[in-house]
């Protein structure tokens, strides 16, 4: 086929539309349905944007609401277009130069008349000679990007995305077989949206295969006869060593193109040297050439500009004749550059190279240039030939791709690969000058809740003001970074004392916690830092990150908008704690090793019990006794206190139960509510069930919470105490007076027993200043009570001083190891509960 063919005669025609608020399933689906590799998007009668398969690779499938999101969003736009009339072969060169997949092809009035790809140049361009010649093998250039059947749809398709593969093999099922996903895949996937699924599951089977040893023409008509995009090519040993695709057929038949192109100018400048007579035929070839060609005289005049030259700079050649190239002059380039290019081209007769001009409009461009100089017979220089292309896009493109490899696009701040290589050099630069360096790791508090109430746009804008505040706040040198998320890194390099550290650290919190104003909404948020340093806490960028990482958490463990430094220690402290969650859960799972004790509560006056606490111990075969100081946290972070209080309401009811059918006094068990517990959904209706399963007397059960429990949600928290009250049971506020205590709610809430904390009733035996700020304290809690006709709980008492000492205060009940320890079922039973039916306490 003629490389002068109009595009018209191969172009798909019956154009796939849609508007820009289709979803991309919407619109994917259609794609899918009529196998197509692009669809138009059109508003109105207008043309967009498209959207192709290979944009198909940027959607992130690990977000299930990211296949609903509008086209528009995702679509590339302005649609690049082609005149219906445009030669084959010049299609063929810009989808290389270019590095487009498809043309939208426009007829005389700019109308849509259909989609040029590189498969239809592909198959009918009349390229079988040259596909009959070559094997497979002579156009293969890299391997296939081979992934495992484990990988998630999400993180295959970024793979994909970052390694610029149309296709990947798919690493063999359980029968052995291979399979292939490609960028026409991912389009049905989005249409059918199957979820964040390993990508095993979904890959196509079987994997069609060609030898490297078979000619194109063969690998061609396979790939046609199975309507397929790629074939695996196979070496001597069968195993897969490449894909093959259009594409590649397609670019040795461009490169071949392109070769008969120069071939092409290189004779017409031989025809403009040889005779006036040819200059015809070589003008004709210069009018039809894609780069811009200037002709002067020997004093630099120009005579002749060819239309890609006008259509380059916006010059028509009426203004440009006679006049020197110098019109073109960016100002970009100084008298010694332009001294050395004629200094070259005298004495070699060529110049090439990269320069700056600028269009009639004033825009700069970026050109590769190449100057000849035409001699006649006599040697004398009769003309200089100028041939150049605009290379700014391919450079535009260049330096995007660079930002997206090394560049964070939200805030524009260096990305984790490249903070890598910084870090890396910093590294070796602080060693060989002895100095030191840290690392900050920055993590946002609550960031979370920003989103999940403002919404992500909200969350955006925030991280970028964020990354601007930061950035003040740092010194020249200094680097910050963003890691993802709500996550940045910092480096200090060329620390002189690490007190610089903790200062540009302290900066960066207070930065972080001035008021942000973001669409509208003024709201704080903190920052919880991490700081390792080089060469203290460790010598790698990976240990540094990681042990800055380390120390953030531990910020965050110990109050949040703070900052710690590493310690060595805290690895070791994080490597028990691991071990002992691990042991927590599957004693949670198992409950070998729980066992609940109950503590007395006595009262005062008469020593008589009245109740008990239930407290939850645990005895580890390998750690021993565990404190409930150390795993009730534990259970608290890692999630395993709904079980753990469950375990806890189930065996406390179980016992009382068991002491009922004994024939013993009950007494009423007080159990401690955690705030997950507190307001875990149906826990009224939980307690309801449990005193009907074990048959207890309403009120069996109480509770004893925090104040921090109530205080965040006061008013949904008076419906669910009601609800506990209803079913008799009492509600303590345990450790009262040592939280951020509020008046206000105690006479809102249906409370029952204010518990003293130990530390108040501790000081009351203690040194004059201790007891006159505790008595104060005690005071005013015994009285506020009083009048609230609430009981009063003294914990920890443990001397007969301190008992003696809670003589002058209204308090109605005694707790603490003077009255009491905390002991087993068995032996609490034996010590304090009497046969017979009365419940001890009501």
């Amino acid at each position: 086929m003629s490389q002068d063919l109009p595009i018209e005669r191969i172009m798909q025609t019956g154009l796939l539309t849609c508007g820009p608020d289709t979803p991309l399933c919407e619109a994917a689906a259609r794609m899918a349905e009529r196998r197509c590799s692009s669809i138009l998007v059109v508003e109105g009668d207008q043309p967009v944007g498209i959207w192709t398969e290979h944009d198909a690779l940027k959607v992130d499938f690990a977000d299930p609401e990211g296949v609903h999101r509008p086209i528009a969003r995702a679509m590339s736009s302005p649609v690049a277009s082609l005149p219906r009339t445009t030669p084959v072969g010049e299609a063929t060169v810009r989808l290389h130069a270019e590095q487009r997949r498809h043309f939208l092809v426009v007829g005389d009035a700019g109308e849509p008349l259909g989609i040029l790809t590189q498969t239809d140049l592909a198959v009918n361009q009349g390229i079988e000679p040259y596909l009959r010649l070559r094997e497979v093998g002579s156009v293969m250039r890299h391997r296939p990007l081979l992934l495992p059947g484990t990988l998630l749809l999400a993180e295959a398709a970024a793979t994909m995305r970052r390694s610029g593969c149309e296709a990947a093999v798919v690493a063999a099922d359980a029968n052995g077989e291979l399979g292939i996903v490609t960028e026409r895949d991912l389009v049905r996937f989005i249409a059918r949206h199957p979820g964040n699924t390993p990508i095993g599951e979904l890959a196509s089977r079987p994997l069609l295969a060609v030898s490297d040893g078979d000619t194109l023409i063969h690998a061609r008509d396979r790939l046609i006869d199975h309507r397929v995009r790629h074939l695996a090519v196979l070496d001597a040993g069968g195993e897969v060593v490449g894909l093959l695709g259009f594409r590649d057929m397609l670019a040795g038949v461009e490169h071949l193109y392109l070769d008969d192109l120069r071939d092409a100018l290189e004779q017409r400048d031989r025809a403009l040297a040889l005779s006036r007579q040819n200059l015809q035929m070589a003008e004709r070839v210069i009018d039809a050439s894609l780069e811009g060609i200037i002709i002067t005289d020997p004093d630099n005049r120009i005579e002749f500009v060819n239309p890609a030259f006008c259509h380059v700079t916006g010059y028509a050649a009426e203004e440009v004749i006679g006049r020197t190239p110098a019109l073109l002059s960016s100002g970009r380039h100084d008298a010694a550059f332009y001294h050395a290019m004629w200094n070259e081209l005298q004495a070699h007769g060529y110049w090439r190279g990269e320069i700056w001009n600028r269009r009639k409009n004033g825009q700069l461009y970026l050109e590769r240039l190449t100057i000849t100089a035409i001699s006649d017979d006599d040697g004398r220089v009769t003309h200089y030939a100028a041939l150049f292309s605009d290379i700014t896009h391919i450079r535009e493109n260049e330096d995007r791709v660079r930002r997206l490899a090394y560049y964070d696009a939200l805030t524009g701040l260096p990305n984790r690969r490249l903070l890598e290589d910084r870090l890396e050099l910093a590294i070796r630069h602080a060693h060989r000058q002895g100095q030191r360096l840290a690392v900050i790791f920055i993590d946002l508090d609550h960031f979370k809740q920003v989103n999940d109430s403002l919404g992500h746009a909200v969350g955006d804008e925030l991280l970028v003001r964020v990354a601007e505040r930061l950035a003040h706040r740092l010194r020249e040198d200094d680097t910050l970074a963003r890691l993802g998320g709500d996550e940045f890194l910092v480096l200090l390099p060329e620390l002189a004392e690490l007190d610089e550290a903790t200062r540009i650290a302290r900066r960066l919190i207070e930065s972080i916690g001035e008021p942000f104003l973001v669409a509208g909404h003024e709201f704080r948020v903190g920052c919880s830092l991490g700081i390792s340093v080089y060469p203290d806490d460790g010598t790698t960028p990976e240990a540094l990150v990681q042990n800055a990482d380390a120390a953030m958490y531990r910020a965050k463990h110990e109050g949040r908008n703070t900052y710690r430094l590493f310690r060595t220690e805290m690895n070791q402290r994080d490597h028990q704690q691991l071990a002992l969650e691990t042991a927590l859960r599957n004693t949670v799972e198992s409950g070998e090793g729980l066992e609940v004790h109950y503590q007395p509560l006595v009262d005062r006056d008469s020593g008589e019990v009245q109740g008990a606490e239930a407290l939850l111990r645990w005895h580890h075969p390998e750690f021993g006794q565990v404190s409930p100081g150390t795993f009730i946290p534990l259970a608290e972070r890692s999630g395993l206190i709904l079980p753990l209080g469950e375990w806890v309401m189930q065996r406390v009811a179980a016992q009382l139960m068991a002491w009922r059918q004994a024939g013993l006094t009950l007494p009423r068990v007080a159990v401690n509510l955690s705030a997950r517990q507190f307001w875990q959904r149906g826990l009224v209706e939980r307690v309801a069930e449990l005193f009907e399963a074990y048959q207890l007397p309403p009120g069996q059960i109480g509770f004893e919470l925090t104040e921090s429990v109530l205080l965040d949600h006061q008013q949904e928290a008076v419906e669910l105490l009601h609800g506990l009250r209803k079913l008799g049971c009492r509600i303590a506020i345990d450790d009262f007076g040592t939280g951020y205590s509020s008046l206000s709610y105690l006479q809102d809430l249906p409370l029952t027993t204010l518990k003293i904390d130990r530390r108040f009733i501790q000081r009351l035996a203690g040194e004059e200043s201790q007891r006159r700020g505790s008595a104060a304290i005690v005071a005013a809690v015994t009285g506020l009570a009083r009048e609230l006709g609430l009981r009063v709980v003294a914990e920890g008492v443990e001397t007969e001083a301190q008992l003696a000492a809670l003589s002058r205060y209204p308090v109605t009940l005694i707790q603490g190891y003077l009255t009491g320890r905390p002991m087993a079922a068995e032996t609490f039973a034996e010590c304090y509960l009497q046969a017979g039916e009365k419940v001890r306490g009501s």
